[in-house]
């Protein structure tokens, strides 16, 4: 098979087989293979869908096993054994030990889905119809969270009005010093503000797709408070930087706040199958039977692996504090590369396993992936205009791999930084709503 096939009839639409020009056939824990051979260390992981890795052996041998017994595969969303044993891992593992009570919402399979499901239920449930959403937020591209979502990449292809949102300051989009919370308590309060009392307000912990913008552990408690005061349910969407991403299960836990609704996806089945939810507190779940649903809600096969993976990784705190050595570890590397070669120009951002360089503009950190690439690091670009190089490394990543893809960094900055006469100054993005 050769790569004119894509070319002929697959869609002008695909994006990450423009970056990664190759044809892949295989893949195990932080590698990946091409049809010739040559092995990519993939700091990408399914644009963090992969958080345990390509191929984790535990979740294939219990996928295998379960495909072997004819267990169910398709469901709608009727109870089986693997949606029981999965929400009992879930609650006893995950919720319980951290004093959570939601009630779980199967949606369609996508992080979008789940997104959808979350605005719809807080606007049900309130009787009120906007939602609060953040500047450079990424929520998803179907047209209710597509409305939230801030890029205007992905928004100038709506091919509609996108209605039902108000945009806010995210942490830091005005300068250090600034707390945006205040500002959202006033406009909350005054009632010529042109703002209506919103449904809810919905937030990305670490904003990934916006460029890794990391709101601080006292914004997100302000930001619970103001809510809370005003009556206005708190989303957090922690569908990239949840499942350990951030350093812990949850992206919120270090901040200590209680969200109403959660929503969840890539890497919930830990193996790269569809799979979202949404986690509500109990009075909310105000649904009648049948009145959201969707073919493919509720996955069994992505319930057997993230069974396993919840199981093996999570019924204690060894994998999390070997996140939070990890994220240590990339932080100083980065921090010392930026210090090499950035000349005061470039910045670190992030926290734990969730962490980039910004580049000023996106043609610097696009010859940098590029560089990359050539010698065998897949890693992309996220932000306004796609100038943070973004680390989404597997968590499982052994410590040599993470060494010799941060070696592979420096040797492409150093490459790309030599050719440049003069780094353009460090400015600020603001995000066109």
């Amino acid at each position: 098979m050769t790569m004119k096939i894509f070319e002929e009839i697959e869609s002008e639409v695909r994006s990450y087989a423009r970056s990664f020009p190759r044809t892949f056939t295989k893949a195990r824990g932080e590698f990946m293979w091409d049809g010739e051979g040559n092995r990519y260390l993939d700091f990408l992981a399914g644009a963090g869908t992969l958080n345990y890795g390509h191929n984790n052996p535990i979740f294939k041998k219990a996928l295998l096993k379960y495909i072997e017994e004819d267990g169910i595969t398709h469901g709608l969303d009727m109870q089986t054994r693997a949606k029981g044993e999965f929400l009992e891992a879930l609650n006893d593992t995950i919720l319980k030990p951290r004093g959570l009570e939601y009630v779980v919402q199967f949606p369609g399979p996508t992080g979008t889905n789940a997104v959808e499901a979350a605005m719809k239920i807080a606007r049900n449930v309130s009787g009120r119809h906007n939602i609060v959403t953040f500047t450079n937020g990424f929520h998803g591209v179907s047209l209710g969270a597509l409305a939230a979502t801030g890029n205007s990449h992905h928004r100038d292809a709506a091919g509609v009005s996108l209605h039902g949102t108000h945009r806010m300051p995210y942490d830091g989009y005005l300068g250090t010093g600034i707390d945006t919370t205040e500002y959202l308590d006033k406009v909350f309060s005054d009632s010529s503000s042109g703002i209506n009392s919103p449904a809810a307000v919905i937030v990305e912990t670490v904003q990934g797709e916006g460029g890794i913008n990391v709101a601080s552990l006292e914004w997100l408690r302000n930001l619970q408070t103001v809510c809370r005061k005003h009556k206005v349910l708190l989303i957090v969407d922690d569908i990239q930087a949840g499942c350990g991403r951030a350093g812990s299960f949850f992206s919120f836990e270090a901040a200590g706040i209680e969200p109403d609704i959660i929503t969840l996806s890539k890497s919930l089945s830990g193996y790269g199958l569809p799979f979202s939810l949404v986690l509500m507190r109990p009075e909310l779940d105000q649904w009648k039977p049948g009145e959201h649903n969707g073919t493919f809600r509720g996955n069994n096969l992505a319930f057997v692996t993230a069974k396993a993976a919840i199981d093996h990784f999570w019924s204690d705190d060894k994998f999390q504090l070997e996140i939070q050595r990890k994220g240590d570890y990339v932080a100083q590397r980065l921090d010392g590369i930026v210090a090499k070669y950035g000349e005061g120009n470039f910045s670190t951002r992030g926290r734990g396993m969730f962490q980039g360089i910004n580049c000023v503009n996106g043609d610097i950190a696009g010859k940098i992936a590029k560089a990359c690439f050539a010698k065998g690091l897949i890693i992309e670009t996220s932000g306004a205009d796609d100038h943070v190089l973004k680390f989404l490394c597997p968590l499982t990543t052994s410590d040599d791999s993470l060494k010799m893809g941060l070696d592979i960094v420096e040797t492409s900055v150093s490459e790309v930084c030599a050719k440049i006469d003069k780094l353009p100054e460090e400015i600020v993005y603001f995000e066109s709503a």
